[in-house]
């Protein structure tokens, strides 16, 4: 189920500056929103209730009244605060079942928010293309060597390296028979999005791994995996926000596993032999 105040944060960047004020109240006064007409909502916020109106739609929903009940099934299925407060007088204990609750709730809100129809096309495609890169700078580097890691154990024909230059020169010689996966928080690196431009240039297919669906990085590409995470305070990307990236990479792999079964299966057994030479054995 989608998940209201998740997609409202999700999009607040890109929201004009009276919807922000919109998108504030809402967060701040969900329960006394739950109740409001549009026309005292618009008293309260000081805003025309046409613009709450655009504001609905912007975020996907035909009306007001739609958006009210899915406001309201947002906040009888939420276990946990997905904004989640360090403050400085929390002992230990607290701050360790905030980070965990948070990261089971950036889980729980990208598993919820994932199109089926999409995975299921990125997965035509990874089985189809004849080469796959994964790109990703800073952080997203981890998520990208990861899916690399993952995916040696397919019969995929794969490419990825952490060094930027390494990376454009990767995606310059990807064709349109080929698919590029960039992976991005934020969705506005730069570096990433020059990546980004070479792939579509060069005609090849694009899928982004972002928790910002309406950033650059997003709406250059063909198709969007949009990962939630919570935003902590001391951290401006939490652990959380790549543990659900890397979840989708996992997803992703099990999906072509599951599809090219027999032939996963040769690569991983043989993977295996090699490994278990690596091991110091008793």
């Amino acid at each position: 189920m989608q998940n209201v105040t998740e997609t409202i944060r999700s999009y607040y960047e890109k929201l004009h500056p009276g919807e922000k004020r919109i998108a504030d109240y809402i967060l701040s006064h969900q329960d006394s929103v739950m109740d409001a007409t549009i026309q005292s909502l618009s008293d309260k916020i000081g805003i025309s209730t046409a613009s709450i109106s655009r504001f609905t739609r912007h975020l996907g929903y035909p009306n007001f009244r739609d958006f009210l009940i899915a406001l309201s099934a947002s906040k009888k299925n939420s276990s946990s605060d997905f904004f989640t407060e360090i403050k400085q007088s929390d002992q230990s204990e607290q701050i360790v079942k905030k980070l965990f609750s948070a990261g089971i709730a950036a889980l729980t809100a990208t598993a919820a928010n994932l199109n089926m129809k999409d995975l299921d096309r990125v997965v035509n495609w990874l089985v189809s293309s004849n080469k796959i890169g994964f790109f990703g700078i800073g952080g997203s580097s981890i998520v990208a060597f990861n899916a690399y890691h993952k995916f040696l154990r397919t019969n995929l024909n794969i490419v990825s390296h952490p060094d930027y230059d390494i990376q454009i020169m990767q995606a310059a010689h990807l064709t349109s028979e080929d698919l590029g996966i960039v992976i991005s928080h934020s969705g506005r690196n730069q570096d990433t999005l020059l990546v980004e431009n070479k792939l579509r240039e060069n005609g090849s297919k694009i899928v982004a791994i972002t928790a910002f669906p309406e950033s650059p990085i997003a709406k250059n590409a063909d198709i969007v995996l949009n990962s939630y995470s919570e935003e902590v305070n001391f951290r401006q990307e939490s652990m959380s926000s790549l543990v659900a990236q890397i979840t989708i990479i996992d997803t992703l792999f099990t999906l072509v596993g599951h599809r090219l079964n027999e032939q996963t299966d040769q690569v991983i057994n043989s993977m295996r032999r090699v490994i278990e030479q690596t091991r110091v054995r008793k």
